[in-house]
């Protein structure tokens, strides 16, 4: 793949990790801070700890801490509800979180955003073909993640959440005009079990075009956390 590709936007290195804070409890993803210390900087709070407490007071704690902050909410509902969410989301200084949705929801979304990041969801990146065509996709994936990113790109959203496998494509057409954060990400050789289908390496997703990744498992699930999220460090630091 052509380095051509890589990020041009003025992103510091270590910021472009993001860890998902996937936990069954708050306390348990504050363990996790914790013990990541200042190898991470930059933290998705997504359903699972929305459904475990107080999401918005664990926020709290992050910002306390001077770490940056990605609600993967994945709003999707009829445009005013999403508006009035995204809306109130701007006012607690998080920095970026996603929805789902047609241009109605995206354009609701994009309007009273203020400083947040509002990212566009394209294809999860648990999907396969045969998921697609059972959703009555029958386009190519590549084609209706560039639709869609065309799409949120027009309407004023941010960016977009894509597989690294899409990436590529999205930076042919779109140049880096749209933020690009590529989850389904997986250290070289890792071999975690689990229901992501579409994956990349820290490398190729970046010298695709991504701007930031989400690594989660890999590095929770790691006999000694920190070593693996610097080891990630290591990773992206090399590619700029």
């Amino acid at each position: 793949m052509s380095a051509s590709f890589i990020s041009t936007k003025a992103i510091p290195s270590n910021e472009r990790l993001i860890m998902a804070l996937d936990f069954p409890s708050i306390p348990e993803a504050q363990a996790m801070v914790e013990q990541l210390g200042d190898s991470v900087v930059f933290y998705k709070v997504g359903m699972e700890i929305f459904m475990s407490g107080d999401y918005f007071g664990f926020i709290e704690w992050l910002k306390a801490r001077d770490k940056k902050i990605f609600v993967d909410l994945k709003f999707f509902d009829i445009p005013e509800t999403v508006n009035r969410a995204i809306k109130a989301l701007s006012s607690k200084g998080v920095d970026m979180a996603t929805i789902h949705g047609n241009d109605s929801i995206m354009q609701a979304a994009a309007r009273d955003k203020g400083d947040l990041k509002v990212l566009a969801v394209t294809a999860l990146t648990s999907l396969d073909r045969g998921d697609l065509d059972d959703l009555g996709f029958k386009c190519d994936v590549q084609d209706l993640v560039l639709s869609r990113a065309k799409r949120a790109l027009t309407i004023g959203c941010d960016g977009i959440v894509s597989s690294g496998l899409e990436v590529a494509k999205l930076r042919e057409n779109l140049d880096h005009k749209l933020l690009v954060i590529t989850p389904g990400v997986r250290p070289v050789d890792n071999r975690v079990d689990d229901d992501q289908k579409r994956v990349v390496s820290v490398e190729q997703a970046f010298q695709n075009g991504a701007d930031y990744i989400v690594i989660g498992r890999p590095i929770r699930d790691a006999a000694e956390p920190k070593a693996m999220a610097e080891k990630i460090q290591s990773q992206i630091a090399a590619q700029f």
